[in-house]
């Protein structure tokens, strides 16, 4: 009943936005005497935020038209080159001459599906399109499919993946953000053990819950304490009608707001009361960014029931992956077949939503990677936006990044139909990149700023940090956190 009652709170606020957007204009209008005085200021700001706060934002726009090449300013167009139910594959086409885009390596961009639109990733993409062929999966609200769609879960979501990666040929390197760091891997796993010549050249895993037991941050416990079940019981909801996804069990996209705005409930009221404070003084810039962050961080989705529930108990409850229990219709997941694919993971030193060592534990588990093809970074003062977003992601991990794909090139056939398994190309040493002047944070909270290392991963067996601390390298190979 929860969902039908926040539709109808919904739709009874209607005509109070409708009173508040004109009571708005009437206060902003230049010709209205009242317009340049404190008091009409200070209505119009309220009226906004009463607005604002009360609103259902919708799907935010990439909105990005061009991009950087080599210095110069090139247009860019979103296509979509492969659609299922739940998913779009959107490529960021860059008007380039077909030699330029052949030389630069295809990213497979794996937006996370716990929450927020693929668009929360705008700031990865414009970093990444400027060396990249980039294509991102845009997921679909589960509210707008239809039930006759069928199902969606976990396993669903790996043959997605596999599926991307066939119709983009077996030279697209895969990014992984966050939550879709398990499914990613599951994916390749299960293509490595088949010798699928489609696999990836290499996998980069940012911020992903590989392993929760390592540093547990308030998510994982709050999982963990309660268990599926009661999640199954509060949570999950059918979506009202008239939507498109009428009587489909989902988790709904209000509930995980709540649930994201509650961790800092403290920073949001007080955003929101700076925001007031700022349309009062006209000041305008501070005004627009507060808008632009929270037009996006406001839009959510909601997720199938299924999906949401297998991917908090393997993830979360039973840590199926690092048990070696995790399975893909019901097939056992092995990364220990991974052999042909490099990795990559990067980590933020102050994440509080995936904490240290969870993403560095996929070089234990891939455990047959070369060590001259595996590499691990941390990025110091950052939190857990900072890794995917943001000035620090800009300036110094995206050039990791581009240089640890270009290093782990190769040749591969052309999309289509399945083909015997091709040889395995062979081992490329990765290059660390000259590192960059520190820039000033983004989105994590400001400290002092720090040189970070990149670090290659050492097959041996993993030594956890001590706490509050990030490992360095003493040497050429650096142990990594269990």
């Amino acid at each position: 009943m929860f969902y039908q009652l926040y539709e109808m709170n919904h739709a009874a606020l209607g005509p109070f936005r409708a009173a508040a957007d004109v009571t708005k204009l009437y206060f902003q209008n230049p010709l209205n005497p009242l317009s340049h005085t404190s008091y009409g200021r200070s209505m119009a700001a309220a009226c906004e935020v009463f607005e604002r706060s009360t609103r259902r934002y919708g799907k935010p726009e990439f909105g990005l038209k061009t991009t950087l090449v080599g210095g110069m300013r090139v247009p860019v167009t979103e296509r979509v080159v492969w659609e299922r139910p739940f998913c779009r594959l959107v490529h960021f086409e860059r008007a380039l001459p077909e030699t330029r885009r052949h030389r630069d390596q295809k990213v497979l961009l794996v937006a996370p599906m716990s929450g927020h639109y693929s668009t929360l990733l705008r700031g990865t993409v414009e970093a990444l399109m400027q060396r990249h062929e980039v294509y991102i999966t845009d997921w679909v609200d589960a509210r707008m499919v239809p039930m006759a769609a069928g199902r969606f879960d976990l396993d669903d979501y790996v043959d997605y993946i596999i599926s991307m990666l066939h119709a983009l040929g077996g030279d697209t390197h895969v990014i992984a953000v966050c939550q879709p760091s398990v499914p990613v891997l599951a994916a390749v796993s299960v293509m490595e053990e088949n010798e699928d010549p489609y696999a990836p050249p290499s996998m980069i895993l940012m911020g992903g819950p590989i392993d929760t037991r390592c540093s547990p941050t308030a998510v994982n416990k709050l999982a963990k304490e309660k268990g599926i079940e009661w999640f199954e019981r509060n949570v999950i909801m059918k979506v009202p009608f008239p939507h498109a996804g009428f009587m489909r069990d989902v988790y709904p996209g209000f509930l995980q707001l709540g649930g994201f705005m509650s961790m800092n409930l403290d920073r949001h009221m007080t955003a929101h009361k700076d925001f007031y404070m700022h349309l009062i003084k006209g000041d305008g810039d501070s005004a627009e960014k507060h808008r632009d962050f929270y037009d996006e961080y406001l839009a959510v989705m909601d997720l199938t029931a299924e999906f949401y529930l297998q991917t908090v108990d393997n993830v979360f409850v039973k840590h199926s992956l690092p048990k070696g229990e995790m399975l893909h219709r019901d097939r056992p997941v092995r990364p220990e077949a991974i052999k042909n694919v490099a990795l990559l993971t990067v980590e933020g030193e102050l994440d509080d939503i995936t904490g240290m060592g969870q993403t560095q534990a996929a070089h234990t588990l891939c455990s047959s990677i070369p060590a001259d093809r595996r590499a691990d970074y941390v990025q110091q003062s950052v939190g857990h936006y900072g890794v995917f977003n943001g000035s620090r992601f800009r300036a110094e991990i995206a050039p990791r990044i581009s240089d640890f794909i270009n290093s782990n090139a190769r040749r591969a056939p052309a999309p289509g139909a399945w083909r015997e398994p091709a040889a395995a190309a062979a081992p490329t040493v990765v290059k660390a990149v000259a590192e960059p002047e520190a820039a000033p944070a983004h989105v994590a909270t400001p400290a002092p700023a720090a040189s970070s290392r990149a670090r290659a991963a050492k097959p041996a067996a993993p030594v956890l940090p001590k706490k509050g601390k990030v490992s360095r390298a003493g040497s050429s190979e650096t142990s990594l956190p269990q």
